[in-house]
């Protein structure tokens, strides 16, 4: 990728260093502006705006996306460096996911979804990534092939469940967590169709999955029977399974 300017930020669609950001304003994010609340007049004329610039994202996403094709959407961090074992195990799940036909649908950033989006180039499939602006820049990783770029996560998470036939989840931090268990909320309540979810990384995820059983679950704050709903692996050719597992049966 290119060298960005060290302080740059994206706003929108400008890439602002810190020479012009008096030009642009404070570095807010589109999410952080909507959320915080000012009595001031000029707020309240600009709200009707931002419901049309939201709308606007929802339209150019279902544009963007409406012929992927079945696709896979994966999730890990941001974080992960190209000589991390995860990073490679994204790459590889990622390559055989596609060599199976599926489109790869990730974050569009650095890390695990770099290393998704490469595999899938790899394997001959359709490489999305649907990027978010945030106060560090995020920049587009090179090996997507479909880029959308959102400014509010809530538009950017419905492309992710709206258009995947499962969700492959590898070790990450909070945003990991937040899609994981927004996925899980999702199918739990019915407003989605049960879809796989598969966590990569048994000795990752065993604390949480112990938790959720311990607690959770002992107070019955969710079902056993919910846990059901997750699988876990170490095996790229498991999860290459359980997807076209669950594909056979939703045909039937």
């Amino acid at each position: 990728m290119d060298e960005k300017t060290p302080g740059s930020r994206r706003a929108g669609r400008m890439v602002v260093t810190p020479k012009a950001a008096e030009m642009v304003g404070e570095a807010r994010t589109e999410d952080e502006r909507f959320l915080v609340r000012r009595p001031s007049p000029d707020f309240l004329e600009t709200d009707t705006w931002r419901a049309l610039r939201i709308l606007s994202e929802f339209v150019e996403g279902f544009d963007a996306m409406a012929k992927v094709g079945p696709a896979i959407t994966i999730f890990g961090s941001a974080r992960t460096r190209p000589e991390d074992p995860v990073y490679e195990l994204a790459r590889t799940i990622a390559r055989r996911l596609a060599e199976a036909g599926y489109a790869i649908i990730t974050g569009g950033g650095p890390g695990t979804m770099e290393a998704a989006n490469r595999g899938c180039r790899e394997g001959g499939g359709l490489s999305v990534g649907c990027n978010i602006e945030l106060p560090h820049e995020q920049g587009m990783n090179p090996y997507v092939d479909l880029g959308v770029e959102f400014r509010y996560f809530f538009a950017r998470k419905t492309m992710f469940v709206k258009y995947a036939d499962g969700f492959v989840i590898l070790p990450g931090g909070f945003g990991t967590l937040d899609e994981l268990f927004e996925a899980l909320t999702l199918i739990q309540v019915g407003k989605v169709r049960h879809f796989p979810v598969v966590l990569v990384g048994r000795a990752y995820w065993a604390g949480l999955l112990d938790w959720i059983r311990e607690t959770l679950v002992t107070r019955g704050a969710v079902d056993a029977t919910d846990l059901d709903l997750l699988r876990v692996t170490d095996d790229p050719d498991e999860v290459v399974g359980l997807v076209k597992a669950y594909a056979a049966a939703d045909s039937d």
